[in-house]
Order: C-alpha cells, then sequence, then structure tokens
C-alpha cells in the first residue's frame, strides 16, 4: 500500500502574449500584486507560432515569458488560471482581448499549464480547469509530447525552463525539501 504524502511546492510561471509589449507589462504588474515579483522575465519574442488567435488579438503578437519568486502549492493551479482570466476580463476591449495570461508550474518532473478546454491528456481539476501535461524532464533536459503545443516544442525554451528549473531546484534546497529529483528515463 502506497501512504499519500504531500507534493512538493512548485514553480509558478506564466506565458503573457499581447498585440504590443505595454499590455504584457501591465499584465505583469497586475501579476506580481497577486503572486509577488518574478525572479525571471523573458526578453520580448514574437508569438507567430500559431494564428489560432488572430481573430481576436490581431496578426502581430509578441510573448514574455516569467517565473515568480514565490513558490506556490501544486494543487492551487486552477485557483491561479481563474484569477489570470479575471485579469483578462479586466483589459477586455469590448468582447476582444488584448492580452492572453497562460500560468502554469514548473516541478522536478514535468512543466504544467492551467486551460479550460479539456481533451484526452488533459486531466479535470476543479472549477473548470484542466491540467495540461506539456513537457516532461528527462535524460537532464525538457521533452516534449505528442500533443505539445508547437510553440513549448522549441529547445530554446526547453534551456529557459532548464534554468528557471535549476532556481527552483535550489529553492527547494534552500528550503530544506530533501525529496530527490523525479526524472523519466526511456526505456
Amino acid at each position: 500500500m502506497s501512504k499519500p504524502t504531500q507534493a512538493a511546492a512548485v514553480k509558478l510561471i506564466f506565458s503573457v502574449f499581447a498585440p504590443a509589449g505595454n499590455l504584457i507589462n501591465d499584465a505583469i504588474r497586475r501579476l506580481s500584486v497577486r503572486y509577488g515579483q518574478p525572479d525571471y522575465v523573458s526578453a520580448q519574442i514574437p508569438f507567430d507560432d500559431t494564428a489560432y488567435y488572430a481573430p481576436e488579438m490581431g496578426q502581430t503578437l509578441v510573448r514574455r515569458f516569467l517565473s515568480m519568486e514565490g513558490l506556490i502549492r501544486p494543487e492551487s493551479l486552477p485557483d491561479v488560471k481563474l484569477a489570470a482570466n479575471e485579469i483578462e476580463n479586466e483589459t477586455l476591449l469590448g468582447s476582444r482581448r488584448q492580452v492572453n495570461i497562460d500560468p502554469g508550474y514548473l516541478s522536478q518532473a514535468h512543466l504544467i499549464l492551467a486551460t479550460g478546454k479539456g481533451y484526452t491528456h488533459r486531466p479535470y481539476l476543479r472549477d473548470g480547469i484542466y491540467a495540461d501535461l506539456t513537457l516532461m524532464y528527462q535524460a537532464k533536459k525538457f521533452c516534449s509530447l505528442p500533443w505539445t503545443y508547437p510553440d513549448y516544442a522549441n529547445e530554446k525554451l526547453w534551456t529557459m525552463f532548464g534554468a528557471i528549473r535549476s532556481r527552483y531546484l535550489l529553492q527547494l534546497k534552500m528550503a530544506g525539501h530533501t525529496s530527490q529529483a523525479v526524472c523519466l528515463r526511456k526505456v
């Protein structure tokens, strides 16, 4: 029989994209009010791997990734997604979003994103929110899965997430967590 144990705290991350950098900066400020200061903010990069958001948000979108200094409980992810939705709604222009905020978390073993869209690989959490296993950590790097969004199946992003993961592991160590890293190996 297995003995249930509490999951380790996880590293809160966000992908924020919008038609203009000032909208992203405003979203980062709003997120900082709720979750504390970021300890990493990426450079602004084009968000051009999909045209899915173009009808609502326009053709030219830019994106930044950030991770927050404070760690969170993994079970709080639905609350974070609902709060991100509130911020998106506060910035609507008519019925059009001006900013898209996708929260998730990094753990030792994977990157999970929160979504309101269910699918076969997305287990339901609560309150209309699902977990999307987006990347796994194996063989000392992040790896994509068959359903990983094309923009997340990018080795440059894996390097960025690897650096964030290293900081997270240091935070766990500094907090006295002794759990070993969980890495899946190819068999």
